[in-house]
């Protein structure tokens, strides 16, 4: 880890963001929170998303600890909860009334494998959280991120954090919202595979944003990722869950895995890399893993008529609970 850290310049690699606002979502613990950071240190002006005010009062007083240097953006509050699509929109018409550009969508925010539950209007809350919730905020904001992708010297970027374990997923279908409620029980690891199959909806939906873009013209570079293997609270306390000496092997784990700092690095670096600026056509549509590195997805994150299911059936979802 220290050799390949050592290659990494936060500060050279990321982009001036002065004058660019960003909105990092999930973004009160764990990687976001350094997400938050690295953009914050190149002068973004960042609006963390978490589920409540004390989660997002805390990860701000936690980042205000930190060194941010002496040029640090602002970082403001927002909230909302991904559970509830009615805070998802009513959090960003809040924003739009707000402010006059969007530069950096990162939808971070998810739910790790575990139990299966749903919403009281049937939802499962892993397809909820992991993907319809975070279209919806993407739909909502979009007029804005076009707008300002049209203004000049703008670099708009829409990041999707999805996993290594979208290549778990088996057998996926998106085509009814009964395929998208699927809890796998027939599954040997019902609560892994259900992860990756939401994982993997956000590299198919990523890939056809960008051919959305791409047909009509619009100047926005979408990219999904797999921040890597880190140690985050929420990690170590599945290891400790579901393991027989879960606490002894997530000590052993953490002596191997990546921290959450350098876990927040590779969507950071998809938001404001310069790498990315100089080459946008190298990285439209593309899955990265750390450190920035672009990475053949699974073959079914290839599938054109997968994300096109995957596409329509969110949209009739939106509609039919009238989300949208």
């Amino acid at each position: 880890m220290g050799r390949i850290a050592s290659r990494i310049h936060p500060d050279k690699d990321l982009l001036d963001l002065h004058g660019r606002v960003a909105i990092v979502t999930g973004a009160t613990s764990g990687i976001g929170l350094f997400i938050v950071l690295h953009l914050v240190r190149r002068g973004a002006k960042v609006y963390m998303v978490g589920q409540s005010e004390q989660q997002t009062t805390e990860g701000l007083q936690h980042l205000k600890e930190q060194d941010l240097g002496p040029s640090a953006g602002d970082m403001v509050p927002m909230h909302m909860e991904f559970t509830d699509p009615s805070t998802v929109n009513e959090a960003a018409e809040q924003f739009l009334k707000r402010e006059t550009r969007l530069d950096i969508l990162v939808n971070n925010a998810g739910k790790i494998p575990s139990p299966y539950q749903q919403t009281e209007d049937g939802v499962s809350h892993s397809i909820l959280i992991n993907h319809i919730s975070p279209f919806l905020l993407t739909k909502r904001l979009l007029p804005l991120l076009q707008q300002t992708a049209h203004e000049p010297d703008s670099d708009v970027r829409i990041v999707n954090v999805s996993s290594l374990a979208h290549r778990e997923a088996c057998n996926p279908r998106y085509d009814s919202l009964e395929a998208m409620n699927s809890n796998f029980e027939d599954t040997k690891a019902p609560d892994a595979i259900l992860y990756g199959y939401t994982k993997l909806a956000n590299i198919l939906w990523t890939k056809e944003l960008q051919r959305r873009f791409d047909r009509e013209s619009i100047p926005i570079t979408a990219i999904s990722l797999h921040p890597g293997s880190i140690t985050t609270e929420g990690t170590m306390n599945q290891f400790k869950r579901i393991l027989f000496l879960g606490p002894l092997i997530a000590w052993a784990f953490s002596e191997v895995l990546m921290t959450a700092y350098w876990g927040g690095f590779t969507p950071a670096y998809a938001a404001a890399a310069r790498e990315i600026a100089d080459d946008r056509s190298k990285y439209k549509g593309q899955y990265l893993v750390p450190y920035g590195v672009i990475e053949k997805p699974s073959k079914d994150a290839l599938r054109d008529d997968l994300a096109g299911q995957l596409w329509e059936t969110t949209e009739q979802i939106l509609t039919r609970f009238k989300w949208a």
